[in-house]
């Protein structure tokens, strides 16, 4: 283990703030979600209960069901204020387990439906189907929607996730766009509350249009904005070693892009054999208003053909994208740890974080710590203590397991009062986690990144 330390020069505290932004934007879709559900139970009664206990059942799933719909719109659609506050990990995280909600519900809609007409008709369950299907309006669009999501609900299973590409999961993942157009289609066709009263009408218009109106704006307009504002190139790829790139980025106005130290881009390099795919890479230095950094190791093919940009190549990103920044610090001081490609986004904190600092930097070996240097140098400048911690993913310190809750301690004595930035592969993430909770560190002092995406 390497330490390096320097004194620490004085910093004026960091301003704790009275509310949390995470916690507000939490509270805020929270209440958003209940204050609908609420509008759509009215919705539901107002339009009588003159069927069959199972039609009923079948009407409410299927509303809930197109509630959960748009409200999943609202998580993937890359709103920079919940982004910023939230985490385009822990949204993703939110539209996946909805996303089996949605399936589970929608699937409850049609069995409601199906038997309760059978029931009523006093006809086999298939021969109900089938007229279902053939006769009532919008039905069949409704069936097609259905299917499609349970394609992707099939997909997006961690096993079948793992074996597909991420393009190719994409592009299975944009069928979901046709399923809720198709879904509404079907609510304007079959839905009763449409036909209820004119307030159901313009509800159902308003909540659709204003969830669709957010994913245009976040993953459309906003991006193709930002790119002709700001007409980003590369201006040097620069080798860090044999596996590890910089890639320098310039542009027009980038003081005026709101991206921040901790943060991240999807970068789609506009060379002949790269412009279809888009690549996470975090900034691995703070912004200063003239040019963006990302530094890559090369762990996939996106990710390998970095070296090989040439300087002058055009740079289309969306983002900036997630919650690792300063806005979520909390206390005076700060602890980063890092491991792996998660150093990128440490150390670009590192410039900008307030307050003393101490890094903890995980890898298996001296000869892996990536940007070790420049992370030395920038300790010594701005005092605070670097520890580089080296060896095999069992490796014991006298205290015990490196980043188990013993060797923290021992490390950063004073880890209880200080916010935890986090960032690095899920087992060394993980462990991290374990050992603060052990250590009974605030869990709003904990700041974890993980990266993941969504369609």
């Amino acid at each position: 283990m390497t330490t390096l330390e320097a004194p620490a020069p004085p910093t004026p505290p960091t301003p704790t703030p009275s509310l949390r932004p995470k916690a507000v934007a939490r509270t805020g879709l929270y209440a958003l979600l209940a204050a609908n559900a609420a509008v759509v139970a009215g919705l539901f009664a107002a339009a009588g209960f003159d069927d069959n206990a199972l039609i009923l059942l079948g009407r409410l799933t299927g509303l809930y069901g197109a509630l959960i719909m748009a409200f999943q719109l609202v998580l993937v659609a890359r709103l920079p204020w919940l982004d910023r506050r939230i985490g385009m990990d822990r949204l993703t995280s939110w539209h996946r387990w909805t996303g089996f909600g949605l399936l589970w519900t929608l699937l409850a809609h049609a069995v409601f439906i199906t038997y309760g007409y059978a029931q009523a008709e006093n006809l086999p369950v298939v021969t109900q189907f089938a007229e279902l299907a053939t006769t009532v309006d919008g039905v069949l669009r409704a069936i097609v929607a259905l299917l499609l999501i349970m394609m992707v609900g099939a997909v997006s299973v961690r096993a079948a996730r793992r074996r597909l590409a991420y393009e190719t999961w994409h592009f299975i993942h944009l069928y979901t766009y046709l399923a809720v157009v198709l879904a509404f289609g079907h609510q304007l066709a079959a839905g009763r509350t449409f036909a209820g009263s004119p307030f159901a009408r313009a509800y159902w218009w308003t909540l659709w249009g204003l969830a669709l109106g957010s994913v245009v704006l976040g993953r459309f307009l906003l991006p193709l904005w930002r790119n002709l504002r700001h007409r980003f190139r590369v201006t040097a790829v620069v080798p860090e070693s044999d596996s590890v790139v910089s890639v320098y980025i310039t542009g027009r106005h980038l003081d005026r892009l709101p991206a921040r130290a901790g943060q991240f881009f999807l970068w789609r390099f506009l060379a002949k054999d790269r412009w279809w795919q888009a690549n996470p890479f975090s900034l691995s230095a703070a912004p200063d208003g003239r040019s963006l950094r990302l530094t890559a190791k090369a762990l996939g093919p996106g990710s390998a053909g970095l070296r090989h940009i040439q300087p002058g190549t055009r740079v289309f990103a969306e983002g900036p994208y997630g919650a690792f920044t300063t806005m979520h610090q909390r206390t005076p001081n700060a602890v980063l740890v890092a491991g792996g490609v998660g150093v990128t986004p440490v150390r670009a904190l590192l410039e900008d974080m307030a307050g003393h600092v101490v890094v903890l930097y995980r890898v298996r070996a001296h000869g892996d710590a990536v940007l070790f240097g420049e992370l030395a140098q920038l300790a010594h400048a701005r005092g605070a203590v670097l520890h580089l911690l080296t060896g095999p993913n069992d490796a014991q310190s006298e205290h015990g397991p490196l980043l188990g809750a013993a060797n923290l301690a021992a490390l950063v004595p004073d880890i209880r009062s200080r916010d935890v930035f986090v960032c690095g592969p899920p087992p060394m993430t993980d462990a991290v986690l374990r050992g603060l909770r052990e250590l009974d560190v605030p869990r709003d002092q904990i700041h974890a990144e993980r990266f993941s995406l969504a369609s």
